[in-house]
């Protein structure tokens, strides 16, 4: 039994990847090779720092003593000056030299932006494992016809498959943004106490362009290949805003997927993935509740929720630097991706694994149909009939009203095709009315749009990233 809080986020829902990612092991030992880095660069443009030195920084990136580091920072009540001391405790040789010039931000402020630009990437491996999967379920029901519903009321039909393609095409446009927001996130660099590199600069004896090269240089150590090319003490915090931006379109995305799930469930069309001994309520155990979608739009909510904080940090900085960001921060960008991570897991798990119920979109699709066909047959009997189109169109809706009525009234099937196939003044076949009512012939360009789409705007994307495809998602809870 745990004494303490525990975070939800990650005792249930994120991926150990993820949570590895944000881990201190990770944070850390990355401000040890950011300081290794610093270092190396240095050594490059002539400070006496020695290879033995550096070497010894090497050897204890892992080796972190955090209660030296918490007896360190309960004194001193600086987190970074805290590691600073503890790293100086197992490099004695290197001591002297550990974040020299640096300020904090050097060390916390780019490993933000390395940590985010790891999230990214496995988001986006996530991403790509739910269109591929969502892909495979298009391509599986483009052609079942089904209900399509504008307010939630019966509407023209759709297909199954060309349903999905909104679900992917909204997961592509996240896919779009994510790759924009990696493709332009930047590391602060070593800019110095606000921003101006003063501290290098002296070191560097006023050489302005050691200055410039040693950014550049632990850039590319770091395995980034921009820095910032204005800042104070940090980096613009729109930078974190425009990350969690990118989230939040996931969550988005995923709360539109996971209400779809949850009202088809409702309707008895589809499943959820269901285990064996599954229990969907504690009271009624005959139910089957959409509990991952509805943890979808749950989490959704958070991620959409967590951007304000961001918004509000980036608006509320004062001139070079504050340091209202530090404690928001620490809590909004780690949790943001660890749910973000949870959703995924949980999109991709539902759409691998849900049930489609042809049987039952068909009955709802009959119930409804007859109404949407009362134009066809209309046209039909005055061309080929040679029916009096003022005559029939009075004849479909007073049928259509008594038809409504027993429906709404008396809860029994619509029989509207039975009153108008009796309806002489129609003159149709049983053959006729059937082909006039071939649902097949009510969802328009619905599979066609499917096939094109998923050609022509999904495969090249999964092809793009064919190396993500293969992800196994799992549910904890």
């Amino acid at each position: 039994m745990h004494e303490f809080y525990q975070n939800p986020l990650c005792g249930r829902y994120a991926d150990d990847e993820m949570k590895r990612l944000f881990s201190d092991d990770n944070k850390f030992s990355t401000w040890r090779k950011l300081w290794i880095a610093l270092a190396e660069a240095e050594q490059e443009l002539g400070i006496p720092i020695t290879d033995e030195q550096i070497q010894e920084m090497r050897q204890n990136i892992y080796n972190i003593d955090y209660e030296s580091a918490a007896a360190h920072e309960h004194e001193v009540r600086h987190d970074v000056m805290a590691h600073v001391l503890t790293f100086g405790e197992v490099c004695p040789k290197a001591k002297p030299i550990i974040h020299l010039g640096a300020t904090s931000c050097y060390v916390g402020d780019n490993t933000d932006i390395l940590q985010m630009r790891d999230g990214l990437l496995l988001v986006r491996k996530l991403l790509v494992n739910a269109v591929a999967a969502l892909r495979d379920f298009a391509e599986k029901y483009k052609a079942l016809p089904s209900l399509a519903y504008t307010h939630f009321q019966a509407a023209q039909p759709t297909t199954i498959g060309k349903r999905a393609c909104l679900w992917l095409n909204d997961l592509l446009f996240d896919i779009e943004q994510l790759d924009f927001q990696l493709e332009n996130l930047r590391l602060l660099g070593c800019k110095g106490t606000t921003g101006t590199g003063a501290s290098f600069l002296e070191l560097f004896d006023g050489d302005k362009q050691k200055v410039e090269l040693l950014e550049e240089k632990i850039a590319a150590k770091m395995g980034m290949d921009k820095c910032q090319k204005v800042s104070g003490q940090t980096y613009t915090r729109k930078a974190d805003f425009a990350v969690l931006q990118v989230l939040s379109g996931i969550a988005q995305s995923a709360s539109k997927f996971s209400s779809d799930i949850r009202l088809m469930s409702h309707l008895k069309e589809v499943d959820e993935p269901f285990e064996a001994k599954q229990i969907g309520s504690s009271a009624m155990a005959y139910k089957r509740n959409p509990m991952r979608s509805e943890r979808i739009a749950s989490l959704s909510r958070y991620v959409i929720c967590d951007v304000q904080n961001a918004a509000l940090t980036a608006s509320a900085q004062w001139f070079e630097r504050t340091l209202d960001d530090s404690a928001n921060r620490r809590l909004c960008i780690p949790e943001a991706f660890l749910a973000v991570d949870g959703i995924l897991n949980l999109y991709i798990n539902i759409v691998s694994g849900m049930k489609v119920y042809p049987a039952v979109i068909k009955k709802h699709l009959d119930a409804e149909l007859p109404f949407m066909a009362t134009e066809n047959i209309l046209m039909y009997c005055v061309k080929n009939k040679g029916g009096d189109r003022q005559a029939l169109h009075e004849a479909i809706r007073r049928h259509s009203v008594a038809a409504a009525e027993q429906v709404k009234l008396y809860g029994r099937d619509n029989d509207l095709l039975e009153r108008v196939m009796q309806d002489e003044s129609f003159g149709l076949t049983g053959e006729e009315l059937a082909g006039l009512t071939d649902p097949a012939t009510f969802t328009g360009m619905a599979e066609y749009q499917c096939e094109k789409f998923l050609r022509e705007s999904v495969d090249p994307v999964l092809e793009k990233y064919s190396e993500y495809i293969g992800f196994k998602a799992e549910v904890k809870v």
